[in-house]
């Protein structure tokens, strides 16, 4: 092997290195756009859980000022 077909070959291998390298960067930067998606959803879905669960308990407990007085007074 002369050192120009040395220089090739080592710049095929760099070139195949960048080409995987990018590719897997791609990958990593579609599957961090999807679950910061995911964790979007689920913000969205925890916050209406609770303002779900804060009317639901608003409607099971009176508030006691406007409970009429006990019969003893």
């Amino acid at each position: 092997m002369t050192g120009s077909d040395a220089l090739e070959s080592r710049v095929v291998e760099l070139e195949t290195r960048i080409a995987f390298l990018e590719g897997t960067i791609a990958e990593m930067s579609d599957a961090l756009a999807a679950a910061r998606i995911e964790a979007q959803h689920n913000a969205d879905l925890f916050r209406r859980v609770l303002e779900e669960m804060k009317s639901s308990r608003s409607g099971q407990m009176a508030d006691p000022a406007d409970e009429p007085p006990p019969p003893h007074y």
